[in-house]
């Protein structure tokens, strides 16, 4: 009777997958994220009961935990905050905690991923993902990190990460038994948006009737919408070509995967709005965290806090340096000093997600700047 109620259990959430689980990875949707949530949050209490729940592993046992990364691990500001971990997991364990880090996507898109890592199916144990990936599985605090121009700086953003806010950020997956628990945050630098020769951006109203590609997303795309552009569906792997046959007049990303995928070639305005940081956040499942003794996972715990304090001084140079080259090579670096009439622009989107409990919370994120 029990391998029936698990199979059952493991049925709908495949289902639940091949309905809702598309294109997390590129942002996520209002639309998806009540269907989604039910079903993980329903796969989470067998796994807990059965017998994955394991009885903790004695002290000199070695453990493996396969960590899953959708980059690759070199060249990137999340391989490297991965590889830290790593480093610092079986460094404090003096061996017996294994971090089989999987990086390149090699075991599946962020979708793919968090689908197994909730529904309990025991393939990867550790992953790092987009810090508002877990909205479209019921998770309601993260998608306040996505809203734009919510953090002010860098500075910001780590004054939360480092909170207790942002610790109950990290809390809500699990007290939510959805299986997963937060482990620390990170970051890939603040996005920014970049046009083509002609059409530089200095303030929202040169963005008028322009193109721009964002990922499909709510709040991305009522983003451009609210500065004035169209927002065009067009894929990351399309972005170059798009510009440069003048499908789109623009698109944005982060600093340095502007410059790592050559993008000055055709859109050589790079204007820094920062009007979204690329927040990431490392989970583990229910399962490999109860399998750990308490000394165990105050290990994973501090090699975690090792690893984001890593990322905070790795991205931030890191994007630093490739602005210096990107001046040096006489790209139109477009510095913007005040956000007073882009926050104007895109305040209805934060009306629209901060309400209710949220709008307390969003705004004790936004009181961490000070």
């Amino acid at each position: 009777m029990k391998k029936k109620l698990i199979s059952a259990v493991l049925c709908a959430v495949m289902t639940a997958s091949l309905v809702a689980g598309c294109g997390l990875s590129g942002g996520t949707s209002a639309s998806s994220s009540e269907p989604a949530a039910e079903p993980a949050a329903e796969a989470a209490e067998p796994a807990a009961e059965g017998d994955a729940a394991a009885a903790p592993a004695a002290s000199g046992d070695v453990i493996t935990l396969t960590m899953a990364e959708v980059n690759p691990l070199e060249n990137t500001v999340c391989g490297a905050m991965d590889l830290k971990f790593k480093e610092e997991v079986e460094k404090l364990s003096g061996g017996q905690i294994q971090i089989d880090l999987q990086g390149g996507g090699v075991l599946g898109v962020e979708a793919d991923i968090l689908d197994g890592m909730l529904g309990g199916t025991g393939t990867v144990d550790i992953c790092r993902i987009s810090a508002f990936a877990l909205t479209s599985y019921g998770t309601k605090k993260s998608v306040l990190l996505s809203l734009p121009y919510t953090f002010a700086d860098r500075n910001h953003y780590w004054n939360f990460a480092n909170s207790e806010l942002g610790q109950e950020f990290l809390n809500e997956s699990e007290e939510l038994g959805l299986g997963v628990k937060g482990l620390y945050f990170g970051e890939e630098g603040f996005r920014h948006f970049f046009t083509v020769a002609d059409k530089p951006i200095s303030s929202p109203d040169d963005m008028k009737n322009m193109k721009i590609r964002v990922s499909n997303d709510p709040i991305m795309t009522e983003m451009v919408k609210s500065l004035g552009a169209t927002p065009s569906p067009v894929s990351m792997s399309e972005i170059y070509s798009s510009m440069q046959n003048g499908t789109i007049d623009g698109a944005e990303q982060p600093t340095v995967n502007y410059a790592g995928n050559s993008f000055q070639e055709v859109g050589p305005n790079l204007t820094l709005d920062g009007h979204t940081l690329g927040a990431m956040m490392t989970i583990i499942t229910d399962n490999a965290w109860n399998k750990l003794t308490e000394e165990q996972q105050g290990w994973i715990l501090e090699a975690g806090k090792t690893a984001s304090d890593y990322c905070r001084e790795v991205s931030e140079q890191k994007e630093n340096e490739v602005l210096e080259q990107l001046k040096a090579d006489g790209i139109n670096v477009i510095e913007i000093t005040d956000k007073t009439a882009w926050q104007a622009a895109c305040k209805p989107i934060a009306d629209e997600y901060a309400t209710g409990d949220l709008a307390t919370v969003y705004q004790a994120l936004l009181d961490l700047a000070k």
